[in-house]
């Protein structure tokens, strides 16, 4: 298609002064959070990793039919476009994959994921996705992370969810193939195990695996998984899974947007906290950046961690095998080697 310009006259574009310089950091913030996180969380699993498999062995494993593959991911695109609606009607039987996120969204339909990934290494907000044992009312008093963002509206009633959530997962855990990190939290292993997965280990890339004193090269020798470029977050993991171990040649995307709709105020936005510690109320334009969509004539935004998880997924998409198409119709994700299409043109073709 021709791609159209933003009005030239719209100011939106001029906004994310600092979030551009931010990006830029963006690595070196991510491990200076979660860094240590990481490392403890490591530590913790290398006796737990006889309980489960090594990644590779899910190229031996029959994911799904053919050579298609769809990505269930949980951002804003999910509740808006409701793709496992159009999934389900078009009767594909390419592999299901979805992120730890969107894991909730697919067992409310009655829907198993053929593979559930997770990387994320924080301490206590993963494993709400799998429902949380020890969830009360007073942890969520300390922590508004869900009820807030403009994900899954189900989290607004938390504790319902939260008991949902904890029987679907109980009921369907042996149907469940997952490919576990090995940095992921004492309580999402714990929640995994104690609900018999199917798990498939394996490492996420922290840096450089060719450079000196590597921690991604000692973390592989150590625990001997298959070390993997998660791209920075779940999503783009999952991508990696289809492309790199299962082999899949067409993989679609749904709800990965990397950003937010125009009408969601900042308040709803992940890092928002973050971002008012860091400017304070009167300069949040400064820390989002607003990018127009020319495939949807529509204005979007993003943060600077969203805006680093693009620029890196479209450096990966360089290297993929596969074709990739962004079916999540909102969102940020789109540039040379994505091609930006409808979930039912890509299901017309693939189902």
């Amino acid at each position: 298609m021709t791609e159209k310009a933003p009005p030239s006259t719209d100011r939106r574009a001029e906004h994310g002064s600092l979030a551009r310089e931010l990006v830029a950091q963006m690595g070196d913030f991510t491990w200076h959070r979660v860094g240590e996180m990481v490392i403890d969380n490591f530590e913790r699993n290398l006796p737990k990793l006889t309980s489960g498999q090594s990644l590779a062995k899910l190229r031996d494993v029959s994911v799904g039919q053919g050579d298609g593959a769809i990505i269930l991911a949980a951002g804003p695109s999910i509740h808006r476009q409701k793709p496992l609606e159009k999934i389900l009607a078009a009767g594909f039987k390419g592999a299901l994959i979805a992120t730890e996120s969107s894991m909730a969204y697919c067992l409310r339909n009655d829907v198993v994921p053929d593979l559930v990934v997770t990387t994320d290494p924080h301490s206590d907000r993963i494993v709400r996705w799998f429902g949380d044992p020890d969830l009360t009312s007073e942890k969520l008093a300390q922590d508004d992370y869900f009820r807030r963002q403009d994900m899954d509206e189900k989290f607004a009633d938390e504790i319902k969810t939260n008991e949902l959530l904890l029987d679907k997962v109980n009921t369907h855990g042996k149907d469940i193939k997952i490919a576990l990190a090995t940095t992921s939290s004492q309580a999402v292993v714990d929640r995994v195990l104690d609900s018999g997965m199917q798990i498939f280990w394996w490492s996420p890339l922290v840096d450089d695996p060719d450079l000196p004193n590597s921690r991604s090269r000692d973390m592989f020798k150590r625990c001997r998984m298959p070390a993997m470029n998660a791209g920075g977050n779940v999503g783009a993991a999952a991508w990696m899974m289809a492309d790199a171990v299962l082999g899949k040649k067409h993989v679609a995307l749904t709800g990965i947007d990397f950003g937010y709709y125009g009408d969601t105020p900042y308040r709803n936005t992940q890092y928002y906290h973050e971002a008012l510690d860091l400017v304070g109320e009167d300069r949040l334009d400064e820390v989002y950046i607003h990018i127009y969509n020319p495939y949807l004539e529509t204005w979007f935004y993003t943060d600077p961690a969203y805006a680093w998880y693009r620029e890196i997924f479209l450096e990966m998409v360089q290297d993929a095998d596969c074709e990739t198409y962004n079916c999540t119709e909102g969102g940020i994700l789109f540039g040379d080697g994505i091609h930006f299409v409808s979930l039912d043109s890509f299901l017309t073709d693939h189902a």
